[in-house]
């Protein structure tokens, strides 16, 4: 995948402007040729912008997602620490980074942002949209924005709106970013460190599975006297994030932004939002996924057009998305 900057002022729906955000996306070819069906996958909260970084058993040349069949885009979400702006970036009235001066974004700045690449791209139509999670937030978001943009559009392990599930262990995340008093201090991007680590491990509990954890995370040895292996696994994870570079301020953003999404704001509910998707739909539910249980996905896709819900096995609760590539590769061919 190749990858692109613009910028762009983005007048944001909380409030404030960014005179000249940064967008930072990644195409499979440089430019669109006009004749290749178009993919665009919008990625989930720790991604980035190049799907065959993290999601690689589905994109790639001959995979589902053939990066050399189809032109396929992938935009960098506001807030991110992976290049666009967002708290990482430099602040334009102070040259230091953003920290935690960054201004509050939502999912509708994020679909702006989708909006303003595909239209420099020379894009009017797209063959197909899809994402998972919060991904599947900016999808659902922007196919109820734009209707006429798509032809089909795929929402796996999300939904139309936030629940106060959702919510609610974000909110724990938060704590534990606030708890770490380098966070509040935010004199440069490694603050909060200790504190992204937590969230982290917080986070992947609600991310898997009672079942997932016991096939992955049991002790070898039946006499340990104290049980330590999930509990190292949890730790490297938190690890893992920050060596990634992913930097607590950015979390903390997303977190917010995670909170802003509901399609019927404005709209006169979520109900009347959803109808007015005019793609050829397919929502994906996991059947051990927590944040986004297959009764509510159920229930949403009936108020879309003509949708269809699909509901997946897995043993790996809401990251089911990124690991039963078999399944989702069948419905993506369907």
């Amino acid at each position: 995948m190749i990858r692109h900057e613009l910028t762009t002022r983005v007048e944001l729906e909380a409030g404030g402007i960014l005179p000249a955000a940064r967008i930072v996306f990644h195409t499979s070819q440089e430019k669109w040729d006009g004749r290749r069906p178009v993919i665009w996958i919008c990625h989930a909260l720790t991604a980035n912008s190049d799907p065959e970084d993290w999601w690689p058993e589905m994109v790639g040349p001959g995979k589902a997602i053939d990066t050399e069949k189809n032109f396929v885009a992938c935009v960098n979400m506001l807030g991110s620490a992976y290049g666009s702006e967002g708290p990482a970036r430099v602040n334009p009235a102070t040259g230091k980074p953003w920290l935690l001066d960054f201004p509050k974004v939502t999912v509708r700045d994020f679909v702006t942002t989708l909006s303003f690449v595909r239209k420099s791209l020379g894009i009017n139509r797209v063959d197909l949209l899809i994402g998972s999670s919060i991904g599947g937030f900016q999808s659902v978001e922007w196919a109820v924005t734009e209707p006429l943009v798509f032809k089909r559009c795929i929402f796996i392990a999300t939904a139309p709106r936030v629940s106060p599930y959702l919510s609610a262990t974000v909110e724990a995340q938060r704590m534990a970013l606030e708890a770490d008093p380098t966070f509040r201090a935010a004199r440069d991007l490694s603050g909060g460190a200790a504190g992204l680590k937590c969230a982290r491990a917080q986070a992947l509990i609600t991310y898997r599975c009672f079942e997932g954890y016991g096939l992955t995370q049991s002790e070898s040895d039946p006499d340990t006297l104290f049980a330590g292996r999930a509990a190292s696994y949890e730790r490297y994870q938190g690890e893992k994030l920050v060596r990634r570079q992913f930097d607590a301020y950015s979390y903390y953003t997303l977190c917010n932004a995670l909170d802003s999404h509901n399609v019927g704001r404005g709209r006169g509910g979520v109900e009347k939002a959803l109808a007015r998707i005019k793609a050829r739909t397919t929502v994906v539910s996991i059947d051990t996924d927590s944040i986004f249980p297959t009764m509510e996905a159920s229930a949403w896709a009936r108020l879309i057009p003509g949708a269809d819900h699909i509901e997946i096995s897995s043993h790996f609760g809401h990251d089911g998305f990124l690991l039963e590539t078999a399944r989702l590769t069948a419905i993506l061919m369907s």
